[in-house]
């Protein structure tokens, strides 16, 4: 048995529906490192506080019996961190499920660095051996693993949507997540390398939070005669913003959005982590984190 845990850190779930791409991440990790005890948290205090509510109702449990059993303990990471190393793991590797370096993934490395951190007056009692943090899928700055290197990992398993929307004779259009408050500049990176490998296909990538937004999207798509869009979520999973904020059918939508600019919208309510290829992203940068660290999971 390894001595090494390893903690999945995703943003959070809301939806039950929308658990297949935390799942498979889950269960792709969890044979890629049978040794070690892998545990999920949710960075998301709204989240977590959704599902805190939903599992103290005795009603919603009887009309929900099949809720998965970590749902039903979820935690935030500070206190899966903390639950580990009570029982006994001083070695964790914490992986980010985040697409990209913005807010609840500095948020994650402050939390770990500052655990890290911690010393006691006498050495033996420090709670933490190593604790190593993953990077998220489309990287974050830094010399140790070069960004433009997960990107590039990230367009080539893109290209099947690609493909598809080639096949349909369409414009592909992600959505992000995003966020105010980090620059969501490696998305644009992301789509130029698309661009660069389709160059046949009109491709778009923006975001629910910041720039670019749907009005700018559709904006191009009229401008460069666009008639359909192949339209999915660039996030892990087809959660409240994909099937709202993207796929929903009012005015504000980005459905709504394309489809007053003339363009016929095809959505595909599938999340990143559905997709084998991308779950194993994480497989690989837990590796990564554990090389890194010096620890064997």
């Amino acid at each position: 048995m390894s001595q090494t845990a390893i903690v999945l850190a995703a943003f959070g779930v809301s939806l039950p529906e929308a658990m297949a791409g935390v799942e498979n991440v889950l269960r792709r990790v969890e044979a890629a490192f049978a040794d070690s005890p892998v545990r999920l948290a949710f960075t998301s205090n709204l989240v977590r506080r959704v599902w805190q509510k939903r599992l103290a109702d005795p009603a919603w449990l009887t009309a929900h019996p099949h809720t998965p059993h970590y749902l039903r303990a979820i935690q935030g990471p500070l206190a899966t961190i903390a639950n580990l190393q009570d029982q006994g793991y001083q070695s964790q590797i914490i992986q980010p499920l985040h697409v990209y370096a913005g807010e609840e993934f500095h948020d994650l490395q402050s939390y770990v660095a500052g655990l890290a951190g911690i010393a006691t007056v006498k050495p033996k009692w420090r709670p933490f051996k190593t604790l190593a943090l993953g990077r998220p899928a489309l990287g974050q700055p830094g010399v140790i693993h070069p960004y433009q290197r997960d990107l590039r990992r990230a367009a080539d398993i893109l290209a099947a949507d690609a493909a598809e929307a080639r096949q349909m004779g369409a414009a592909l259009v992600y959505v992000g997540h995003g966020n105010h408050y980090y620059s969501t500049g490696v998305f644009h990176e992301l789509r130029q390398m698309l661009a660069q490998d389709h160059p046949d296909i009109l491709i778009e990538i923006g975001m629910v939070e910041g720039l670019d937004g749907p009005a700018e999207a559709a904006a191009r798509l009229r401008q460069a005669g666009a008639r359909k869009a192949l339209l999915k979520p660039l996030m892990l999973v087809a959660g409240v913003h994909a099937r709202d904020d993207m796929a929903g059918s009012g005015d504000d939508s980005w459905r709504g959005a394309l489809e007053a600019a003339g363009v016929e919208t095809v959505c595909r309510l599938e999340g990143l982590g559905e997709n084998n290829a991308w779950a194993d992203i994480y497989v690989q940068n837990i590796r990564d984190a554990a090389e890194h660290g010096g620890l064997t999971p």
